[in-house]
């Protein structure tokens, strides 16, 4: 392990995940450098919807223990959504009820119910859950982070064996399909319109099963995240002026007063989508550690927190949030 720093923990990737994790690390007395090829708010985190419930996760049913880990940290840091990003907001999850599906967080949202008439037109839950200003909360994180004794270094990484650290945590998301490589992980393209806010206050999504679209509206401080799509193995990251056309349409067939309200931004994200998260401690032939945590598909802010601290008990026992 030549030029290894002893007790160090080395993290590769700087979305959500990466420093989610390195925080958890950081915090719990662990040395720790983030190697970053871009800076968070280039990451897919930065583009990412981030309304707190598991979407495009498996397995469901460690997902959802991650998420309601996840939960309670976002409960309680909304009290300071101006620094972190966080606020709880209402709004109805479309084509979703009150069964077996919802059991698992039916006691943790107080308030969970079956939507009206007038909340939605078809079959919903209203719900008061976490929403993320994602590029608020990562700068949060990093600035948490920083404050702990971390330290972010702008690198590229073509090789997990370049991290000389006695412990590294892959939080690389789509890039582990080639620094593993893992061809088990792939893209699922979401692409977003973002406009001025009309005055909208609740979000609201909505499924169409038989035209396979979800559609979805966010409402944050200084803006409106009008979406999406979710287009399998996917690679562009160039917006399609027709899909966000079809966006904005479906987003007012739903929500009339987004009629007309300017449009912003285009923006778009590759989900880290994998058959099964894969959270696991690797050995290497030299006795260093690789901590693998990617493959969140579109829950990575939905199970951050859970999955930050797995991965620091599988890189370090001490670690704590």
């Amino acid at each position: 392990m030549k030029n290894a720093r002893s007790g160090e923990v080395i993290v590769v990737g700087s979305g959500v995940i990466g420093l989610t994790t390195a925080l958890v690390l950081a915090a719990g007395g662990t040395r720790v450098r983030v190697w970053a090829r871009e800076p968070a708010e280039r990451t897919t985190s930065a583009v990412a919807g981030a309304l707190w419930w598991p979407y495009r996760i498996e397995p469901k049913t460690l997902a959802r223990a991650w998420a309601l880990q996840s939960l309670s940290v976002y409960e309680d840091v909304a009290a300071r959504d101006e620094e972190t990003g966080v606020r709880m907001v209402e709004g109805v999850l479309g084509e979703s009820r009150l069964d077996e599906q919802a059991s698992w967080v039916a006691a943790r949202v107080p308030g969970l119910r079956v939507a009206t008439a007038e909340e939605y037109a078809g079959t919903g839950l209203w719900a008061r859950l976490p929403l993320l200003d994602m590029p608020a909360h990562l700068r949060w994180l990093r600035e948490r982070f920083l404050r702990a004794g971390g330290t972010i270094e702008a690198r590229t990484v073509a090789d997990l064996a370049e991290a000389e650290a006695p412990v590294v945590v892959n939080c690389t998301g789509l890039g582990a399909r080639e620094l593993v490589p893992d061809p088990a992980v792939r893209p699922v393209r979401g692409q977003l319109v973002i406009v001025e806010n009309p005055g909208i206050r609740t979000w609201l999504v909505s499924t169409d099963a038989d035209a396979g679209t979800t559609t979805y509206v966010f409402p944050q401080p200084d803006r409106l995240v009008l979406g999406g799509t979710t287009d399998e193995d996917d690679w562009s990251l160039t917006p399609d002026p027709m899909v966000a056309q079809e966006i904005v349409g479906r987003c007012t067939a739903l929500r009339p007063e987004i009629a007309g309200a300017r449009v912003l931004d285009h923006r778009v994200g590759l989900r880290p989508v994998r058959d099964s998260v894969r959270l696991e401690r690797e050995v290497l032939p030299d006795g260093r550690v690789v901590v693998h945590n990617y493959g969140h598909g579109g829950a990575g802010v939905t199970v951050a927190w859970g999955c930050a601290r797995k991965a620091a008990g599988l890189a370090h026992p001490t670690a704590s949030a």
